[in-house]
């Protein structure tokens, strides 16, 4: 047998895999299920680097263990293929996003097979399929054709609501949502509505609803944009500017269920710190909706949500939202201009930055003031950006002496600062929002506590109908349009204004042939370029296309059935796989995708189309492998030269110059003696480069001047790793690596090499840290670069990568391989029996992987089967008794190399079909123990007794043998003190 040759090995063995669909997973199998799900990726143009596959690794681990285990598993692999980046991509070359969407996930599918996962590639999905986003079309059908009864705390169908209107009115319905927004009618009016007035009527009422909402607007890329893509006011993608803009705009109401998503979190086994992202972004709050009245414009009252209506005789302002409906009414002339200009400013910035800015205060005075509805005083009106149009009425009444954000605007306007309780202190350098002591200055609660004056104010605003306790939540209905093509097509038609579901039977709706990527002239969504798309040849679709997240919200149920025409999963499909068991996947992830994913899943359990409590039970994030950048060190210098020939590039002739790391050290940090030396051999070094530039470039002549070390300040930048091995720069690789790196001056050490700086951060193309996995797996092999991936450290940690590592880890893979093939020759497995040693090693191993694959600890794994070959190799182990069990424990890290061994072993099937080898704890139960014998505390030497040998044995056996009489210099024994399994002490 040759030599280990893991690409050979690896080709073979996933073609096999491939062949006879070795991990196809069977919807009525009598087995245990397991399904283990990654959060499925986008698939770039930049394929898969380094620190990508970690989770996968790990999930495939899992996976492959399981079926050890004797359990059905679905591990299943699919792509989230619609996207902004395709787009703008089809923008900039004319190119349909689907051509670039294959391509790159024909790349993603080359890589993710190479690194030998065990994926049932019959189920993979796609979410541009037509075949797929039907079902999701189907899913936001349902939701418009549903609305939320707080009565029975489910979804319900529209049908029954209008059939109620038919018999009732509205009186009596109790749904989720603004109630303001819903006028009241009796079954009379409802009968004589026409068909338009009742789809008005019902809107307000469904659980996906039209309505005018404040987006992130990004008129370069003619798009909304989600909050997550926005970063300072500018588009994450291109660096357009994004502003604040109201647009009619699909929702989904998600808020209905804030309160069953808040108490799902309680039975879920996921991090902590998932579950309080999720707990936070909810934010259930139990408080009073007060209104303020404006005198001066009747009707314009102002209503604001706060949890702390036992401080409204401190409200000594309001602060509005600059979009605030109310503004242009409430601005007084004198204010105008001002306010405007504050608007506007806003509209640049997005909710994030502007939730997040807590140190910079900044305002308006509209002009206008309200009234306090407690005592009648003036209260006069601002606007602040930190104040959101869609978070709660878009007001906040401001109460300084107990909010600090209220107290540093107060301050920093000169607005008034009242004390309202006797317990508050140091009210002249900060607020203090303590709910102790009495209250003072605050009218009818003078002398109260916390708890009765709470009751008393609430009782006192609803008696004059000026408020009411309520509880509210942080979380808002989510936006579910964008002014994309590259997405699904909502299945809307508009008939006379009025917006109309799709019939079922029409599904897909399938996104239409355009002649150009962008919006259209007038500003309508790229879909407003589609020729003839109408539905019934005359009605309009809706152009905006559904997010990103629409598929990703339940790709996991699609996983179970994926080529069911008829349904979106079988009913005894859903049944049998029920809740995914294991969910890897970023923890960016929080507060998108998994609360939509838990949101839509309570949706369809409301129908009666799934049936566990959660969609997924338990969830890992894992860490992220943080990649080794490289930095070169640019310096700036000065050159006095003469030009005679013309047509040269003056950058080829004047080069950029570059310092090695340790040299730039030497200079800024070292010694007078040390700084000077370097300060020399940087000068020998440009009179050097002078001569071969002046080879180069006959007509320039140099005279050479050299760095200003007095003003010596090199700009670290970024190289490509691949050009750096142990921070050592491939001095000729830098030079042809781009045009104005040709001629390049480069500073080295004294021995001739550059060293790079380094810096451990997130792997990014444009840090070029990136590494391939295909480099990697051309080297090492992909068995190495799994085992190395999990020995860097805890799953769920961050992790620098360090390519160096992994010959480590390669140098096991064959110190494996030649337990079986020792010199790399023939089979030298034989039938003898094991050994005791032999079998506490494997029975040791069979233990801890286990423990370790069931608490995902895989990094601890890899050092057990570390440890194990180094000792069955001192042991000179050759045995099937002890190899073919250790094969298959090995099997789910290293898959490939574990095939091609357990087929040696005479095996006609998979090691994916073996089982789990039984741990037998009688081969851990040491024979013999030895113990230190001590002299008064001082060893003299050691001894073995019986495993089994109780204290009053071994300290007969030490009397009676020489022990004392060597080492207790005649002096006679007072006790002997035994401490089981550990050591003997004879006390003279």
């Amino acid at each position: 047998m040759p030599a280990y040759r893991p690409q050979e090995i690896e080709k073979k063995w996933q073609a096999y895999w491939q062949q006879h669909q070795t991990f196809r997973a069977a919807n009525d199998s009598s087995k245990p299920k397991y399904y283990v799900l990654d959060m499925f990726p986008y698939p770039s143009g930049a394929g898969l680097h380094v620190g990508h596959p970690l989770g996968y690794i790990a999930s495939d681990i899992v996976a492959r263990y399981q079926r050890l285990q004797g359990r059905n598993v679905l591990h299943p692999m699919g792509f989230d293929s619609f996207g902004l980046p395709a787009e703008q991509y089809a923008i900039q070359t004319g190119q349909h996003p689907a051509v670039t969407t294959e391509k790159n996930i024909e790349t993603y599918i080359r890589q993710l097979q190479q690194l030998g996962f065990s994926y049932d590639w019959e189920r993979e999905v796609r979410t541009s399929d037509p075949a797929y986003y039907k079902w999701t079309q189907w899913i936001f059908l349902q939701l418009f054709n549903s609305w939320y009864n707080l009565a029975t705390d489910r979804a319900e169908s529209i049908a029954d609501l209008a059939a109620h209107f038919a018999a009732q009115g509205s009186a009596g319905v109790r749904a989720a949502g603004d109630e303001t927004e819903r006028p009241a009618f009796s079954a009379a009016e409802w009968n004589g509505m026409d068909e338009p007035a009742r789809m008005a009527a019902l809107l307000p009422y469904r659980l996906a609803y039209q309505q005018d909402t404040y987006v992130n607007w990004c008129p370069a890329l003619g798009t909304v944009l989600s909050n997550d893509e926005v970063k300072d006011g500018l588009s994450e993608r291109g660096g357009y500017p994004v502003e604040r803009r109201l647009m009619p705009q699909w929702n989904l109401r998600i808020t209905a269920y804030a309160d069953r998503l808040l108490q799902g979190l309680d039975a879920l086994d996921w991090p902590d710190a998932v579950k309080e992202m999720q707990r936070n972004w909810i934010g259930r709050s139990i408080g009073a909706e007060v209104t303020f009245p404006v005198a001066e414009h009747q009707g314009a009252d102002i209503k604001v949500y706060t949890t702390r209506v036992d401080t409204i005789y401190g409200a000594t302002f309001l602060v509005l939202a600059p979009e605030h409906e109310l503004v242009p009414l409430l601005t007084t002339p004198e204010q105008r201009a001002a306010v405007d200009e504050y608007v506007a400013a806003t509209k640049r910035r997005s909710e994030r930055d502007r939730m997040a800015d807590v140190k910079q205060v900044s305002g308006v005075f509209t002009g206008a003031y309200a009234q306090n509805p407690v005592n009648g005083a003036p209260v006069p009106i601002w606007l602040a950006d930190y104040v959101l149009a869609g978070y709660g009425t878009g007001a906040v009444m401001a109460v300084p002496s107990g909010d600090q954000r209220d107290y540093l605007f107060a301050t920093h306007f000169d607005l008034p600062i009242v004390q309202v309780t006797d317990a508050q202190q140091n009210l002249d350098e900060q607020a203090d929002p303590t709910k102790e002591g009495r209250y003072v200055n605050s009218g009818i609660i003078d002398g109260l506590g916390y708890k009765e004056a709470t009751a008393k104010l609430i009782a006192f605003l609803e008696d004059k109908g000026l408020g009411r306790g309520k509880v509210n939540f942080r979380l808002r209905d989510a936006i579910f349009g964008r002014q994309r093509y590259w997405g699904e097509p909502i299945p809307i038609y508009y008939k006379d204004g009025t917006a109309y579901g799709l019939p079922e039977s029409e599904l897909p709706l399938v996104l239409p042939e355009i002649d150009e990527y962008r919006p259209t002239e007038t500003g309508e969504p790229p879909l407003g370029r589609a020729k003839n798309w109408k539905y019934q040849g005359q009605y309009e679709y809706e152009l905006s296309t559904m997010p990103g997240w629409a598929g990703s919200s339940w790709y996991y149920l699609r996983y179970m059935d994926p080529h069911n025409a008829a349904r979106f999963v079988s009913e005894a499909a859903e049944e049998y796989w029920g809740q995914v068991d294991l969910y890897l996947g970023g923890a960016e992830h929080a507060t998108g995708h998994l609360l939509y994913s838990r949101f839509w899943y309570l949706f369809l359990k409301d129908l009666g189309l799934v049936h566990s409590p959660e969609p997924f039970q338990k969830l890992i994030n894992q860490g992220m492998i943080l990649g080794r950048s490289n930095f070169v060190y640019r310096i700036d210098y000065e050159y006095k030269y003469d030009y005679e020939e013309a047509g040269s590039n003056s950058s080829d002739y004047i080069p950029q110059a570059f310092i090695s790391h340790d040299v730039m050290l030497q200079i800024t940090s070292g010694s007078t003696e040390v700084k000077d030396a370097a300060e020399e051999s940087v000068a020998i070094q440009f009179q050097d480069a002078q001569e071969k530039l002046g080879k180069l470039f006959p007509g320039v002549k140099y005279e050479p001047m050299g760095p200003d070390f007095d003003a010596f300040n090199p700009t670290p930048i970024h190289v490509d790793v691949s050009l750096v091995e142990n921070d050592i720069l491939n001095q000729d690789g830098f030079q042809q690596w781009r045009d104005d790196l040709k001629n390049a001056i480069l500073i080295t050490n004294k021995d001739g090499n550059y060293v790079c700086g380094v810096e451990i951060e997130k792997m990014s193309k444009s840090k070029y840290n990136v590494v391939n996995p295909d480099v990697l797996i051309e080297k090492f092999g992909a068995d190495a670069l799994r085992l190395y991936e999990m020995f860097l450290g805890p799953l769920e940690q961050f992790k620098p990568w360090n390519t160096n590592g992994i010959t480590g880890v390669g140098g096991f893979l064959k110190k494996f391989w030649r337990l079986f093939y020792p010199e790399d020759g023939a089979l030298a497995v034989s039938d003898e029996p094991a050994t005791p040693a032999e079998l506490k090693v494997l029975h040791r191993v069979i233990q801890k992987v286990a423990q370790d694959v069931e608490k995902f600890s895989f990094n601890t794994s890899v050092s057990t089967f570390m440890i194990a070959v180094n000792e069955l190799t001192a042991l000179g182990t050759r045995k099937r008794a002890i190899l073919e069990p250790l094969t298959v424990l090995l099997s789910p890290f290293a898959p490939h190399l574990t095939e091609e061994l357990w087929q040696a072993l005479g095996h006609p099937d998979s090691i994916s079909f073996a089982s789990y080898p039984e741990f037998r704890e009688e081969y851990l139960v040491e024979a013999n123990v030895t113990y230190p014998l001590a002299i008064n505390g001082k060893v003299r030497e050691q001894r073995e007794f019986a495993a089994t040998a109780t204290a009053a044995d071994i300290e007969a056996a030490i009397r009676e043998s020489d022990f004392v009489a060597r080492f207790a210099e005649g002096k006679p024994v007072k006790k002997v003190v035994v401490v089981p399994g550990r050591m003997v002490n004879v006390v003279v």
